[in-house]
């Protein structure tokens, strides 16, 4: 069986609206993340899909303790992460580390790549400057850059060349767990597939494993062994990646992947036109928060809200009547 290294129980975060300057009233919630439960198994792929604002990276900073639980509990390798001790709590945010999104805004331009690369090592691990610097030179050489980059500025790399660093900077600490934040989405199509293959390749070699936040599906289903698709805060499916994507079973999830570009194009099929706009996390729609978009609505649908049920062994869908729109 395999080992759960991070287990989240229905977890939430909502933020404070406030209003006033001097006696700050808070009148109204942002439901960014609504109660969420999943598990990732070690040395796997998870991810997390839907559009921007559906809270997937809400729930990344979660993870990475950059935002604190409004409730349920987060549990690394059994321990729950809010009641770590001091010196469990250090161990935990060098086994959990991040690749951001934005390739220019995620390394500081006034550090030189080495020492951007070394300054989690020099932390962490207390390694004598000449194994410092033999540990970035193995890193450069492991995300395919020259050694002898650690001697440059950020501003002198292209954007891929940038993801790179980042992924250096990242793995440098050997952590168990990596957080990749839309890792290629601000990269040209011409790259993307070579930074994908570079990052699986360091899965494999490096034994990691990987959370995949994303909103491009053919990067989610690239890379990842299993994932969850969210909307509004809250997981609408939830399975195995193939599973996901051949069954389709919620119809958000046939709708996302009606969008995605097919692998062949003989597989083409017809595009499914959402109506509407994504309700506001302030005032999330009654029910299944889907359903003011949703083609297959009726009445219990805007009273009820449906719980994720078992669809098999290992697929989950939060819908009242998938079983009789699953094509």
């Amino acid at each position: 069986m395999d080992e759960v290294l991070l287990d989240a129980r229905d977890i939430k975060k909502y933020f404070p609206i406030t209003k006033g300057f001097v006696l700050m009233k808070t009148v109204g919630l942002v439901k960014a993340v609504d109660g969420i439960s999943f598990s990732v198994n070690e040395g796997d792929t998870f991810g997390l899909v839907g559009e921007s604002g559906c809270g997937k990276t809400t729930t990344s900073r979660l993870i990475l303790l950059l935002e604190k639980l409004t409730s349920g509990s987060i549990f690394f390798r059994g321990k729950d992460i809010a009641r770590l001790s001091a010196a469990e709590l250090k161990s935990y945010r060098s086994s959990v580390q991040a690749m951001f999104q934005d390739p220019y805004g995620s390394l500081d331009p006034r550090m030189k790549v080495g020492n951007i690369i070394g300054e989690p090592i020099m932390i962490n691990l207390g390694l004598s400057k000449v194994a410092i610097k033999e540990r970035i030179s193995e890193i450069l050489n492991e995300v395919g850059l020259s050694p002898a980059s650690a001697e440059n500025y950020p501003h002198e790399f292209s954007g891929g060349q940038r993801q790179r660093i980042a992924l250096a900077r990242a793995i440098a600490i050997n952590p168990s767990l990596v957080i990749l934040d839309e890792p290629v989405s601000a990269l040209d199509v011409s790259v993307r597939a070579q930074l994908m293959n570079l990052l699986m390749d360091i899965h494999e070699r490096m034994g990691l494993t990987y959370i995949v936040i994303a909103h491009d599906l053919a990067t989610v289903r690239h890379m990842s062994t299993r994932m969850a698709v969210m909307y509004l805060g809250k997981i609408a499916e939830y399975g195995s990646s193939e599973g996901v994507y051949i069954e389709r079973l919620h119809p958000y999830t046939k709708a996302l992947l009606s969008a995605a570009l097919p692998s062949h194009p003989d597989a083409a099929g017809k595009e499914i036109i959402l109506p509407g706009e994504v309700p506001s996390p302030v005032n999330p729609p009654s029910g299944c928060r889907f359903h003011p978009r949703c083609l297959y609505t009726k009445e219990i649908c805007s009273q009820e809200e449906p719980l994720l049920e078992s669809a098999s062994s290992d697929h989950m869908v939060a819908c009242h009547f998938w079983k009789d729109i699953s094509d």
